[in-house]
């Protein structure tokens, strides 16, 4: 069986599953990517594993006639493009993929079903742009412009046309696929990509040292987590809550990991981050010699700090739900979570961890010093947290063989 993958940022999301067909020596398995991204991932190598990588054309000239609202479906052309011309070589050297696997959001799989038509394709559907009743409408600090909201239509272009094209989709959990079309909607399952539990874990004896500091797990050590720190993640609404969070307890600590750039929603002005404007908002109101700003994390490290951790921070838009809030449900935190759909799908109030008011500060700040004063009923949510990860989003007895199982009967090999 020969299984074709193809992600921008190989292997992304299809890391664990690809291992795993690797496993059976009856597998061939090509993994193509952006070249430069095939490249920096030179530590994901499992055995038999082929690497291809594709280049994309650059964009037109500045002042090209090209509408404002179309350059991510220019964008996507050229990566549909490139990709085109990376599986016609694959077929000069003989080799034609019995399935395909791809992650359609960036224009990979826009022409995969003309090259390969009688191929039965797969897509990761991660999201379905929507103007209002998701991300986009949610926060009046942050307001969409017209133009944005008007290219919105354009940009679920790509997805769409995957959705007609492929056999079959999966999404990662139930609120993410209850935002794409109703027409398309029997087409895609629910698997998440998997939470290695037994790496992630409780660890009552853990300790990490940060910019020379070292916390250990029974400290009053709060955290946070985002790729990048920015409003889609709640950054500004927790910036904004600490300086009385730290005046109401004394002996806490806070970690914040992720890095400067963004992710996701408005960019700021260049050179430009939003530490950087909540820091100046905050001013000495704010008290830095307990705030650790770490950046992002070698994993290992990443680990050991939600492990330390009193009480977990996880705020987010009504968008695509993060690794780290049920990595952080693995180690056994106590994770504070905003009350927005995505976190809701997991997380019941008082049951397996606290919600709050995404915009509510003064109701954050009493619910995380409920979770570092209330220690009875945090070791209660600490064993109910882990226990939900465990049964319903673990890597090995859960995910995986859903996932590989459902690659299997949805993709039947003509």
């Amino acid at each position: 069986m020969r299984t074709l993958f193809i992600h921008q940022n190989f292997p992304g999301q299809f890391r664990h599953v690809v291992q795993a067909l690797l496993e059976d020596p009856a597998q061939e398995v090509v993994g193509l990517g952006m070249v430069d991204n095939v490249r920096a991932a030179a530590d994901y190598a499992p055995p038999r594993l082929v690497k291809a990588g594709y280049k994309v054309q650059p964009p037109p000239a500045e002042g090209s006639r090209i509408h404002p609202y179309l350059g991510d479906v220019d964008t996507g052309v050229r990566r549909g493009q490139a990709v085109a011309r990376a599986i016609l070589e694959l077929k000069k050297r003989g080799w034609v993929p019995d399935r395909i696997v791809v992650h359609p959001g960036w224009g990979e799989g826009l022409f995969v079903k003309d090259i390969l038509p009688d191929v039965p394709v797969l897509g990761y559907f991660e999201f379905f742009y929507r103007s209002r009743g998701a991300d986009v409408d949610f926060d009046p600090e942050y307001p969409a412009s017209l133009d944005n909201i008007l290219r919105l239509r354009l940009r679920n272009a790509q997805h769409l046309i995957a959705l007609e094209a492929f056999e079959a989709g999966v999404c990662p959990t139930a609120w993410q696929r209850s935002v794409f079309p109703d027409a398309f909607k029997p087409k895609l399952a629910v698997i998440h990509e998997g939470i290695d539990t037994e790496l992630l874990r409780p660890d009552p004896d853990a300790a990490v040292v940060l910019g020379g500091e070292e916390y250990r797990a029974g400290d009053e050590t709060v955290t946070y987590v985002g790729r990048n720190l920015e409003p889609y993640r709640g950054f500004h609404v927790f910036m904004r809550a600490l300086p009385e969070l730290l005046a109401r307890r004394p002996r806490a600590r806070v970690v914040i990991i992720g890095g400067d750039d963004v992710s996701y929603g408005q960019r700021l002005p260049r050179g430009e981050s939003y530490r950087q404007r909540l820091l100046a908002e905050l001013g000495d109101r704010l008290d830095l010699s307990r705030v650790r700003f770490t950046g992002r994390l070698p994993y290992d490290q990443f680990i050991r700090t939600l492990q330390v951790s009193a009480a977990h921070v996880y705020l987010t838009y009504p968008f695509v739900l993060s690794w780290s809030m049920l990595e952080a449900m693995a180690c056994g935190c106590v994770v504070v979570g905003s009350a927005t759909p995505p976190v809701q799908e997991v997380i019941r109030h008082g049951e397996n961890g606290l919600l709050t008011d995404f915009f509510d500060r003064d109701r954050l700040v009493d619910t995380v010093c409920q979770a570092l004063t209330d220690l009875d009923r945090a070791r209660f949510l600490r064993a109910a947290a882990r226990r939900t990860v465990v049964e319903h989003y673990d890597l090995r007895t859960r995910c995986l063989p859903q996932f590989l199982g459902h690659l299997e009967t949805a993709l039947p090999v003509r």
